[in-house]
């Protein structure tokens, strides 16, 4: 099996985030005030976030962010991660595309998610904070959350999507393990959880309703605050370390990617490998495409509505402006539980909106089936989330084996999926199955939404 990576040394790990809205021409339009419909202002998140994140949520003018050393200490426990040029792949596809991927899943807990986990507790910390709460989905950003909850001494409640809390009891006890507490959602433990239990008693939950739950336990807890794994600015910022390391193992690759490919399900993984590079898109001009793979169970980019939504589904959050299938949307039960969100970060969504990215929607077979051949020609078994990149990737070594012409292929491995075995069970024995969404489905969800934007 030939392989070949591309190592950085500590002294590589960037020292600042980029701060992609700097650059963009058209910013994205505000969050609102639900009740005012009045643009929000960083200080109106303290209450929720911390003053740092709140502050960088809103930061349109920096280029570059400076990380906290503490911050960048903890990142050298694992960072930087390998590039890997996939030659077995490559083989398998017999395509005249070169395939690379930056391995995200040698991170303590198997994914880019502690990239931002660790800056937003090392800034609760800094600020006297000491109990924060979170939503998980399929459980590597609350696995994330709790090893850097426990790492700046902070008292953690991860409220994990039902479904994926009775699909992926390993992470569940990830999460235990570093102290956290995690509880099953919908849960009786909030006003949110009763009220959608009460209505629908075998709701299998979905991260819009997480998040509500940990919203709602933050603003009525004493000196807590709640904190996120994606879709707002702030997470996006943080993970760019993923893209600033690959521009320069691309460099020593002697090669500069045509398509930069990340899975998709509110935008962190693939804000964090795209963005660096679409950055010399804006600024001088390079011609890339950049490309979100999302699953066809929750298609939000390829067949959403640019529209101001709520990031929840009890209406807590600020009206963030989004490509969404409407807070109210209920996911299928797929076994990529990162990317069951009804709706994608104001960022990505502006991006999208401008031309400047492009989104693929991916059948979770289709997933499977590349995540198996990955396996079997890399070493590597991928989270189902990931395998939506590497789907996306074939599909692009494909093309270029058809055309007879190279490409250069990156896309971030975003996480292992050894905790996911029980999904690749049921692959093996041919008990998965594919969902698609009606656009009778869709069309009726987006009817309910406000129309702020016309």
């Amino acid at each position: 099996m030939k392989t070949k990576k591309f190592l950085l040394q500590e002294k590589d790990i960037p020292t600042a985030w980029y701060n992609i809205v700097a650059d963009m021409k058209n910013k994205p339009l505000p969050m609102l005030n639900p009740q005012t419909k009045q643009p929000v202002k960083a200080e109106d998140l303290y209450p929720l976030f911390s003053k740092a994140v709140s502050e960088q949520e809103m930061n349109t003018t920096d280029t570059w962010i400076e990380i906290p050393e503490e911050v960048r200490d903890l990142y050298k426990v694992w960072r930087p991660t390998p590039l890997v040029r996939a030659y077995g792949l490559e083989k398998a596809l017999d395509t005249p595309a070169h395939i690379y991927f930056k391995n995200e899943s040698v991170s303590p807990i198997g994914s880019h998610k502690l990239n931002s986990a660790i800056a937003q507790a090392y800034y609760c910390k800094k600020e006297g904070i000491t109990n924060i709460t979170t939503e998980t989905g399929a459980g590597q950003w609350g696995a994330a959350l709790s090893y850097a909850a426990k790492a700046f001494g902070l008292e953690l409640a991860v409220y994990m999507v039902k479904v994926s809390y009775l699909q992926k009891p390993y992470r569940r006890s990830i999460m235990q393990t570093f102290g956290a507490q995690v509880i099953a959602s919908p849960s009786m433990s909030t006003k949110a959880g009763r009220k959608i239990l009460t209505e629908h008693p075998n709701y299998q939950g979905s991260l819009g309703t997480a998040i509500s739950e940990a919203v709602e336990l933050a603003m009525s807890t004493p000196n807590c605050r709640y904190t996120l794994g994606s879709v707002l600015n702030h997470v996006m910022l943080h993970q760019t370390v993923i893209g600033l390391e690959a521009e320069k193992q691309m460099e020593m690759a002697g090669e500069y990617p045509d398509v930069v490919i990340g899975c998709f399900g509110g935008g962190s993984n693939f804000s964090g490998i795209t963005f660096p590079f679409l950055r010399h898109k804006l600024v001088d001009g390079k011609d890339i495409r950049v490309i979100a793979a999302e699953p066809s169970s929750c298609p939000k980019l390829t067949r959403g509505e640019f529209q101001y939504d709520f990031g929840d589904e009890a209406g807590y959050t600020p009206l963030i402006p989004m490509y969404t299938l409407g807070h109210n949307f209920a996911p299928a039960n797929i076994h990529a539980g990162g990317l069951r969100y009804h709706g994608a970060g104001s960022i990505v969504s502006q991006l999208r909106k401008d031309g400047l990215m492009d989104a693929v929607d991916i059948p979770q077979l289709e997933t499977f089936k590349a995540a198996t051949l990955f396996a079997q020609t890399e070493g590597i078994i991928p989270a189902p989330e990931s395998s939506h990149a590497i789907a996306t990737a074939i599909r692009e070594a494909e093309e270029a084996k058809k055309e007879g012409k190279p490409r250069t292929i990156l896309f971030n491995l975003s996480g292992h999926g050894l905790i996911d075995m029980a999904a690749y069970d049921l692959y093996i024995g041919g008990d998965l199955q594919n969902y698609e969404v009606t656009d009778e489905e869709v069309k009726k969800n987006l009817s309910e939404l406000e129309q702020i934007i016309k």
